[in-house]
């Protein structure tokens, strides 16, 4: 495993996230009150790209069927709503990440 770089701090201002693709890996990246955390970016429901959904604080919403996770641990909230189905959703992987300066690196 190594660090490598995804993007620049400037271009996630607090509050908001941004979507890379790292060596093949769908990534995440969510500035959240300043500090930046990194989970995959697909929903383990269906694979709806989660940049597209919402954030609300620490929680980011799938914009398909509404799964949500925890972007500081990649932790699955709550599965999709569909009608009268519960399902569940699979945790999204979590990644490390460091900050040189104004770039961002994420163990990979």
């Amino acid at each position: 495993m190594e660090y490598l770089e995804v993007g620049k701090t400037g271009e996630i201002p607090e509050g908001t996230m941004k979507a890379y693709i790292v060596q093949g890996n769908n990534i995440l990246v969510v500035n959240y009150e300043g500090n930046y955390y990194a989970i995959g970016g697909k929903c383990t429901h269906m694979g709806a790209d989660l940049s597209k959904g919402k954030l609300d604080g620490k929680i980011v919403t799938c914009p398909s069927h509404g799964s949500k996770f925890d972007i500081t641990t990649g932790q699955s909230i709550s599965g999709p709503k569909m009608g009268f189905l519960k399902l569940k959703t699979k945790n999204e992987p979590s990644y490390e990440v460091k900050i040189e300066g104004d770039t961002i690196k994420v163990n990979i």
